[in-house]
């Protein structure tokens, strides 16, 4: 996966979501990553599994250690990461890149056998996904950012069907985190350059 660009020569003129701010690698993942429809399956676990990794953090905290996630995990393999036993949780432990809690490696361990057990069955981790949202992102026109919402009654459907099957830290909350992330829903303020209105 091509990694995004982090330089800070980025057009201050164009009108962004204020939560991006004006640090480097959070403004070139709001323009590049954020709200955009993503339908590759490894990409979609990988998001999957580095939005638990946030619960309780800042996304800049996961995003900044994004590559030494990639790195600790195998490439973010979902065949060999639900391969891990006690040693590589220990590994990942001690590895100082990521964030050390062994709850949420336990959990990436878990939900990679999980997306296994899913992708084995009639249709993939992706069409799975985006058949909550008929295939299309939701766009949604908010003016102001406290008008978006942290959980919606389709994250919470979505959350309580993961866990079903088995998945954990994958709460409403974190659940629509992700929806953003991977473009399902489109949530970027209707003045931001990256809404449809302003395209």
């Amino acid at each position: 996966m091509k990694p995004i660009e982090t330089n800070t020569t980025y057009d201050q003129d164009l009108i962004r979501c204020p939560w991006c701010g004006e640090d480097g690698t959070y403004v070139a993942y709001h323009d590049q990553e954020w709200g955009q429809p993503l339908k590759d399956n490894q990409r979609l676990f990988e998001a999957l599994i580095l939005d638990g990794a946030q619960a309780g953090l800042s996304w800049i905290t996961i995003l900044k250690r994004r590559p030494a996630y990639r790195a600790a995990f195998d490439g973010m393999n979902p065949e060999k990461i639900a391969k891990y036993g006690e040693k590589d949780i220990e590994r990942l432990m001690g590895n100082q890149g990521i964030i050390r809690n062994q709850r949420k490696i336990r959990s990436a361990i878990v939900n990679a056998q999980c997306y296994i057990a899913l992708m084995e069955g009639p249709v993939t981790f992706s069409q799975w996904l985006w058949d909550w949202v008929d295939g299309e992102p939701i766009i949604h026109y908010f003016k102001t950012y406290a008008e978006v919402p942290t959980a919606t009654a389709l994250s919470c459907k979505i959350a309580q069907e993961l866990k079903k099957q088995g998945f954990s830290f994958v709460g409403p909350t974190i659940m629509y985190a992700y929806m953003q992330a991977v473009g399902m829903v489109n949530d970027h303020l209707i003045s931001c350059f990256k809404h449809p209105l302003q395209q």
